[in-house]
């Protein structure tokens, strides 16, 4: 073996164990917290009719209140359970202490068509960022904007007012916390949400 191709062979392994302390190091500083977030369950409700959850979410373009076009951002309600990492036994379990408290301050939301056309603002409604704030001890059920105004007023949602096609997508929402140490935590959910005009409620 030449001194040269030992030099190259010496540099791409030393290259190679260093990205992968990077990987490491960020797969541990994410997984850090002895405490998660499980979520238990995932409902929307249309703005028009914000009492009202269900799975899809049945998400109205525009809605007539009165004789007026009116636009209403669509909500989700989400339960979150705390779980450990380490729950002890049958005899012996660990509970969580006020360390290992989660509190959830942002969300993610991206919109996914299963026939793969998936450009924003052409194909499926611009993910977004928003803040919230709950804290999840044990349980803990909190409603969030999951279709905002703008997005009914921008593609492809304008459109369906008027052509009479639906929409069909999934909401991906990744939730982002930390417990009471400061150590991240992050999950997701998925909620089918389906786009276009329909019938205004009585």
């Amino acid at each position: 073996m030449t001194k040269a191709v030992w030099t190259v062979g010496r540099w791409l392994l030393t290259a190679v164990m260093v990205l992968g302390s990077a990987s490491c190091g960020d797969l541990t500083r994410q997984g850090t917290s002895p405490a998660y977030l499980v979520v238990e369950g995932i409902e929307g409700a249309s703005g028009a009719t914000p009492g009202t959850f269900g799975n899809p979410l049945l998400s109205d373009v525009v809605t007539l209140v009165g004789n007026n076009p009116t636009i209403f951002n669509d909500l989700a309600r989400v339960t979150f359970v705390l779980g450990l990492k380490d729950p002890g036994s049958s005899s012996t379990p660990v509970n969580p202490t006020q360390n290992n408290w989660i509190t959830v301050d942002r969300y993610h939301v991206r919109y996914i068509r299963s026939d793969g056309h998936n450009i924003e603002g052409v194909d499926v409604p611009y993910a977004f960022d928003a803040g919230m704030t709950v804290t999840v001890s044990d349980s803990s059920t909190v409603s969030l904007n999951v279709v905002r105004h703008q997005a009914k007023l921008e593609a492809p949602l304008a459109a369906l007012a008027v052509n009479g096609i639906i929409v069909t997508t999934i909401a991906e929402i990744t939730f982002y916390g930390h417990d009471q140490t400061g150590r991240g935590v992050t999950t997701k959910a998925n909620l089918d949400v389906n786009f276009g005009n329909f019938a205004d409620p009585q």
